[in-house]
């Protein structure tokens, strides 16, 4: 019969206790991003599977339709955006259509007509254009097929 000895010294092993000196390493996953820096001029179509942050001047279209385009504080943009989701903090001139929302920070300004299921305008930002809302139809197709499943169940316990 095996048994242990109260009296045994136990040895914890903790990340501080194995090497005090090397601080804990967290682990994060990377945002995949691209940046546009604020001295690059772009003309031209820009599209991406990653999501673009610009604080530079960009002239064109702009076509990231899973992702995010974040127009920074420097960024100038004179370009129709199609995107998941738009942030503008300087200033862009042209159309926006978004499958997911548009957020218009303080600082920024948008000269030109959204088309988006959820906008956000702080205050002290500048819209110019018109705004149409979409309804969600995401969440429409989850309702009508998890309708069906509940009276299935329902169905299937009434015998």
């Amino acid at each position: 019969m095996l048994h242990s000895n109260d009296n045994a010294v136990k040895t914890q092993f903790t990340p501080s206790t194995l090497n005090p000196a090397t601080p804990v390493k967290t682990v994060t996953s990377p945002i995949e991003q691209a940046s546009i820096g604020r001295t690059l001029v772009i003309k031209g179509e820009i599209s991406g599977s990653e999501s673009l942050y610009i604080d530079g001047r960009i002239e064109g279209t702009l076509t990231f339709k899973d992702h995010r385009v974040t127009v920074g504080r420097n960024g100038v943009v004179a370009a129709n955006i199609a995107a998941r989701e738009v942030v503008i903090m300087g200033k862009v001139t042209g159309n926006i259509e978004c499958s997911d929302r548009v957020d218009i920070r303080s600082e920024g300004s948008l000269t030109g007509d959204i088309v988006s299921q959820r906008i956000s305008v702080e205050d002290g930002a500048l819209l110019r254009g018109s705004v149409q809302l979409t309804p969600s139809e995401v969440k429409q197709d989850k309702r009508e097929k998890e309708t069906p499943k509940s009276f299935a169940a329902v169905a299937g316990k009434s015998n």
